[in-house]
Order: structure tokens, then C-alpha cells, then sequence
């Protein structure tokens, strides 16, 4: 049976500078950083989170980020207990989104930023149940 999700990747062309915005951009660690026989294998993780994302360089043609479709979310969804904080603290640190603020949604709040490869990065916030809710 399977048990963990271990990786998610993300296809970037320059990983450092990919390591900068996941690192000092969105506020992730570092977790791994070595080199492999087919590339550098470099990952990036959310505190705790035993899941980790590969900022993996695939040969030159395959670094192209994959299009999506106007509100559609991004190959990664990373959760903020407080997304409106968050944003205001990543858009001083130079982070890019498509929205000019987060929107509210039924399901809570929710923003897409971009990374220097135009990977879109799903952001959300769950909606917080009230007492009307039961």
C-alpha cells in the first residue's frame, strides 16, 4: 500500500536562482542538494511536511514551465494559516502573483504566484469552519 507522498517536482531552468525565490521568496528550507547522475537533485520543503519538492532542471527543451488555463491551479498548492499575511510578506520579498490581492472563495482564500520560470504556485488558505457551520 502506498503510504507518503515522498515528492512533487517543478521544472525550472536555473535551480539557484530557483532556490533563492522558494527559499528567501516563499519562506521554504532547503532539505537536499547533491549531485546525481542525472543532474543536480536539489529539494525544498514546508517545515514539518515530510513531502518534499524537487527543483529539478530537465535537459534544456523540457525546462519550458507548462501552460494553464486562467484560474486554473498550479502543479503545486502550498497552504498558509494566514494567506493575507503571508502574501503581504512575500510581496516584499519580490514574489510575483497574478492577482493584484488574495480572493476570498467559498472554500477560503486563495492566490497564485509565479516563480522566475513561470511556474504557478497555488496558494490557499482553507476556509475556517464558524459556529453556524455545526
Amino acid at each position: 500500500m502506498l503510504t507518503n507522498i515522498m515528492y512533487v517536482t517543478v521544472n525550472v531552468t536555473d535551480q539557484d536562482r530557483a532556490l533563492k525565490f522558494y527559499t528567501e521568496g516563499l519562506g521554504l528550507e532547503k532539505r537536499i542538494d547533491y549531485p546525481g547522475p542525472e543532474g543536480r537533485f536539489l529539494t525544498v520543503g514546508v517545515g514539518d511536511s515530510p513531502i518534499e519538492i524537487i527543483l529539478w532542471s530537465p535537459a534544456p527543451t523540457a525546462g519550458q514551465p507548462v501552460e494553464t488555463r486562467p484560474g486554473a491551479p498550479g502543479p503545486l498548492i502550498l497552504e498558509s494559516d494566514d494567506l493575507r499575511k503571508d502574501f503581504e510578506v512575500f510581496r516584499r520579498r519580490g514574489v510575483t502573483f497574478d492577482q493584484p490581492e488574495p480572493e476570498d472563495y467559498p472554500f477560503g482564500v486563495r492566490i497564485e504566484a509565479v516563480d522566475p520560470d513561470g511556474n504557478q504556485i497555488s496558494l490557499r488558505q482553507r476556509r475556517r469552519p464558524n459556529r453556524a457551520d455545526g
